[in-house]
């Protein structure tokens, strides 16, 4: 036992706190913590495939329009002034960005029958409103098959 006139430090408190012994995790809380973080991953997944899969505005390009820009591109390289080669220079590598963009855009079937499974449990344990996962960019029809409406937000 300390006597009062001693001085006790922040370390001295700080030890006391954590020299308690740790009582093991259960069986429950550590399936509840795998469930959360699967549940976070498929959200998360899925957020992001709306993300990189989100359509720009104006004529939607395909792969095989970029691949004949790229082509038309090479052609004109050969003849190009120093000003246009510049700009064609550019386009080429916007056109190999988006090109890969395309390639990387990912089937959303799955991520989305998987979000569907968890999106109800997983909104209602952060709190997630109808409003916000619209604003994330979920439509209407996912976020009804998933269970969640505009009633409940």
């Amino acid at each position: 036992m300390r006597d009062w006139g001693e001085s006790v430090t922040i370390v001295d408190m700080v030890k006391a706190k954590t020299s308690a012994p740790r009582k093991p995790m259960s069986t429950g809380h550590k399936a509840a913590l795998a469930r959360g973080r699967a549940e976070s991953a498929s959200v998360r997944h899925y957020l992001e495939a709306l993300e990189t899969s989100k359509p720009k505005r104006g004529r939607k390009r395909t792969p095989a329009s970029i691949d004949k820009r790229l082509a038309s591109i090479e052609n004109q390289l050969a003849n190009a002034d120093a000003l246009t080669k510049l700009h064609l220079l550019q386009e080429q590598k916007d056109l190999t960005d988006e090109r890969l963009r395309v390639a990387k855009v990912k089937d959303l079937t799955a991520l989305e029958k998987q979000f569907v499974k968890v999106a109800e449990a997983y909104g209602k344990r952060k709190g997630i409103s109808y409003g916000t996962w619209r604003a994330a960019g979920v439509s209407a029809q996912v976020l009804q098959a998933a269970g969640i409406s505009r009633a409940r937000s």
